[in-house]
């Protein structure tokens, strides 16, 4: 009885033993470079001036968040309130014209009536009118262009964003057209440029990922996931440009630089469990099934493994340490 409790043993035990074999075995890994991208915003937006004149009024600083059509600042020509002065003591004249004109005409008409007036002077009378009438009213639609283009004397955010620049300053004389400030859209995305050698690897979809700011784990680098967005058919400078999608860019600063790792094709290695690779005197070791002890040069940390650049060959079974 007591022998067959120890060969049971010893079974359990072989048994074990080889649960805890791994064979090493050479497989194809995706060969990641490591490239620094820029966050931009998807569209860079300029708050423009529609007319000529001065700043009396700033609404925002660098930084705030605005609404899309939220007023930046208000410019104010003053030539604009002379020019509507003037032409209210136009309007103002004409229409005492037309007042006449009215007059004159229904005085035509009675006397046309009567029988002593002529028809000549009944048409004249009533040209004199439409021409007063008409005339005040094109005095009054240029009145209107000029409510409207004081009116546009208030500058526009023309989208939604943060405010980047702020070039100008209360006081300022502006010109038709000149940005007041420049917004960007609260949508960012990385920017990549990559040696043209890359450019056959890069297609629109593919994932990559984005090395955290400045935060690292046990295991190495917290990792993000992003997605090509697009990747532009011209090269500039000898390298080929594109944009990724990533989530909660929104706390990054225009300009800042994140490393992102992306597939530039695929390459032969050697993956071994991590907990099969222990460190002794500053070595790194695995230990083969017949007892062997062989010093490894671990690689790349992998969510399988860990690579292992030397040390170990394809078909070799290294065990639990």
């Amino acid at each position: 009885m007591r022998f067959a409790l120890v060969l049971l043993s010893a079974v359990c035990l072989a048994s074990g033993a080889s649960a805890e074999d791994f064979s090493i075995h050479s497989s194809q890994v995706d060969d990641r470079k490591a490239v620094i991208a820029t966050v931009e915003p998807v569209h860079l937006l300029a708050a423009r001036a529609r007319i000529g004149g001065t700043i009396i009024r700033l609404k925002v600083r660098e930084g705030d968040l605005v609404a899309s059509g939220a007023e930046v600042a208000v410019v104010v020509d003053q030539k604009l309130a002379l020019q509507m002065q003037a032409l209210d003591s136009r309007i103002r004249s004409q229409q005492a014209q037309r007042d006449q004109a009215k007059i004159d005409l229904d005085r035509a008409e009675e006397l046309m009536r009567r029988g002593v007036g002529t028809q000549k002077q009944l048409d004249q009378a009533r040209t004199a009118f439409d021409v007063a009438e008409r005339t005040a009213a094109a005095m009054r639609a240029d009145r209107e262009v000029i409510v409207q283009q004081a009116a546009e004397g208030a500058v526009l955010a023309p989208g939604a964003g943060r405010v980047l620049t702020l070039p100008v300053s209360v006081g300022r004389v502006v010109l038709p057209g000149e940005t007041i400030a420049t917004l960007a859209e609260d949508n960012y995305i990385l920017r990549l440029a990559l040696p043209e050698r890359h450019a056959r690897f890069m297609r629109a979809g593919d994932a990559v990922l984005i090395g955290a700011r400045g935060e690292r784990t046990e295991n190495g680098e917290t990792m993000r996931q992003g997605k090509v967005r697009i990747v532009y058919p011209e090269l500039r400078g000898g390298r080929v440009i594109a944009d990724v999608d990533v989530e909660e860019l929104g706390n990054y600063f225009v300009g800042e630089r994140t490393r992102v790792y992306l597939t530039t094709g695929k390459r032969d290695t050697i993956v071994a469990p991590r907990d099969y690779v222990y460190r002794r005197a500053g070595v790194n070791f695995v230990k083969l099934k017949d007892g062997t002890e062989v010093v490894v040069q671990p690689g790349e940390t992998r969510p399988d493994g860990v690579e292992i650049l030397s040390g170990l060959r394809d078909g070799d079974v290294v065990v639990r340490p």
